[in-house]
Order: C-alpha cells, then structure tokens, then sequence
C-alpha cells in the first residue's frame, strides 16, 4: 500500500509557477489520507482567482494516480487568502487586501476595468468591496447598477449597498443627478477618510478602490492613510496615454506603494463578423511600458461594444462566464491580479489569513 510520504514526495514535483517553489514546501497541502488505493488530499490556494488552479490540480492528481497500488485520487482545491498588512482598528480592520486602480489621464476606461475586475474576483469565491474614489466622476454605482443611499449601522457607520456581490461605497449616493463636486483638498482627504474609516466593510479579502485619474490629492491621501497592498495601472496603448501613465508609476514609486502590474485596455477590435483584428489605438504599447518600468503586464481588455452596452446597462461584462471572450479577458486579468498579490504577500511576510474556502 502507498504512504503518505511517497504522496508527498510526488507532489512535491508540483511547482507553483509564481511562486517559485513546490507544493509542499508552501504547505499548500493538507489533511492526506489514505483508506486503501484510494488517496484523499485537498490543495489550498492563496487565492480562489488562482489563474493556474486546474492545472495544479490536473497534475497533482496525475503524479499521484501513477504511484504504485493507487487505484483512486480524490482532490479537494480550497483558498485561504493572505494579507501583509498589519491590522488598522480605525481602517479597514477587516480587509486583508488593499487594491488601487490608477491612470495617468481619463478616457483610458480605468472605472470600466476597476468594476470587472472586483466582479471577476468575486465570481472567483473571494469576498470583495469596490470603492469609488474617483469624487469628480464617481461611475462605479452607473457601471454597477445601482443608486440610492446607504443605510446606516446603530454606531452610524454606513453601510455599502451590495451589487452584484460585490459591497459598493460611492461619493454618487450622496450627489442629486447632474451636480458636480468643486472641494479643495482637505475636503479631499476627509472624504478618504470616511470611506475607509466610517464605512462598514466588514470582513473582505480585496478592496479595489478606483482612483481619479492623474496625480493629486485623493492618491496622496489614500497612500499616506493606509498601508495599500499595491496599485493597478490602466492604460491605452498609444503613446501619449502610455506617457502619462508613467507619471503615475512615479508617483507610486515615490509614494512607496508597490505596482501590481499594468492593463492594457482597448487593446484591439475584433470584428463580430468576420474576427477581423484591428488595433486601432496601436497595440503592446503597456506591455513595452511595464518591461522598461520593471511591472507586470496584467494582460490586455479588448475594444468592445458590448463591454460599453453592459456598462450602460449597469451589468458588468465580468458577470458573465470566463469562457465568453470579452469576459474572460476580465477573468485572466483578474486571475494575473489575484497571483500577483499572493507573490507580493509572501515577499512581504504574511500576517493574516482568512477563512479556508472551498473552490468549486
């Protein structure tokens, strides 16, 4: 009969492509049994977006069902998130991941890929909330499919509207329609610190927070009033958006906040008659961008109508299954996001987890 030793010695042949190391070293391996020929493992993730998760379970169960006297390998994949950051009482004390989505200029459809992606890791298990600080254009509750106000806790704590799964905490719900937001900066700040410190988010595994464009006072605020996981960088690929977007990796790079990776958005038209592809703003253009910046390329969005029909209907393209083009373009993404947030963890020194989940 097989012991538990040859199973773990044949899954530690198991690699985890970011990580660099095998499964088994990461303890990523849990509760073997053995009743038999038959052998019951579960793989546990650092992530339920893991975006190499059925290939790791496709070869772990292959090294395992070659051993000698196996007749049956039953494998359960479950997650338990990671965090870095170090628990705040006054902000976010139960968010273990802080995500900012940032562009140098407006127009490169930074909110539209900030809403799928809090969507995309949500359909992925995870437990996710969106922030809308984007005050002078807050889209988020147009691109989510909601309004109205937040209602609030017995301590007064506002409570964010759930959409789509997702928990939504947006400047829109306290504006009538068609008024603009003219504040200085301390108005700024204190709006900040209301969202992040006055909003009930409860427990979450990712806060993606929508920055405004550019390189003012609401990144400075949120950089200097909590310790952010990393930020996302949005871009078009042709060079004058390209060029801005480089400020505002200089600007995170001073800020002392890690860069996660940069998207491509409106990367390419493929035809729906034909699959003609046309690139029309140009194309790698923020792959090229992170390479020489030493960043992640995330992946790229295609240039779509019905990622515009589905924000308009407040129905983001990422609800939709990842074997849909449009959204699955959303799904690798996010999955990208996902690793490379559980790779800045474990350099960092993980200090929390959340609750095992098991991933269907």
């Amino acid at each position: 009969m097989v012991t538990k030793h040859e199973v773990l010695e044949a899954l530690a042949t198991i690699q985890d492509p970011d990580l660099h190391r095998d499964i088994v070293s990461l303890g990523f391996v849990r509760d073997v049994r053995i009743d038999g020929g038959k052998v019951i493992f579960a793989i546990e993730l650092t992530t339920p977006a893991c975006p190499v998760r059925k290939q790791m379970e496709e070869g772990a169960r292959r090294v395992v069902a070659a051993l000698p006297g196996v007749e049956q390998v039953e494998v359960t994949m479950t997650s338990r998130v990671t965090t870095s950051r170090e628990p705040q009482p006054s902000y976010l004390p139960g968010v273990l991941n802080t995500v900012a989505v940032a562009s140098g200029k407006g127009g490169v459809g930074k909110s539209t890929v900030a809403a799928n992606l809090a969507v995309a890791l949500m359909r992925a298990g995870a437990r996710v909330g969106l922030m809308d600080a984007d005050v002078y254009g807050p889209c988020i509750p147009k691109l989510m499919g909601g309004r109205g106000m937040p209602e609030q806790t017995e301590s007064g704590k506002m409570i964010p509207p759930v959409m789509h799964g997702v928990k939504i905490m947006s400047m829109a719900f306290f504006l009538p329609k068609n008024e603009a937001v003219v504040w200085r900066g301390p108005m700024l700040h204190k709006m900040v610190q209301e969202f992040l410190g006055h909003v009930e988010w409860g427990e979450l595994d990712y806060l993606v927070i929508d920055l405004p464009p550019g390189t003012g006072d609401i990144q400075l605020s949120l950089c200097q009033t909590i310790p952010l996981t990393g930020a996302v960088i949005v871009s078009t690929p042709q060079d004058v958006a390209l060029e801005v977007a480089s400020k505002a990796i200089l600007m995170f790079n001073k800020l002392k906040t890690p860069i996660l990776g940069i998207v491509e958005n409106m990367s390419y038209y493929a035809c729906s008659q034909c699959g003609h592809r046309e690139e029309i703003f140009g194309h790698g253009g923020a792959k090229a961008a992170g390479e020489k910046a030493d960043i992640p390329f995330l992946g790229e969005i295609p240039l779509d109508p019905y990622i515009r029909r589905s924000s308009d209907e407040g129905r983001p393209v990422a609800m939709e299954s990842a074997d849909s083009p449009v959204a699955g373009a959303f799904h690798e993404v996010a999955g990208a996001l996902a690793a490379r947030i559980s790779i800045a963890n474990a350099a960092a020194g993980t200090l929390r987890t959340a609750p095992v989940m098991v991933m269907r």
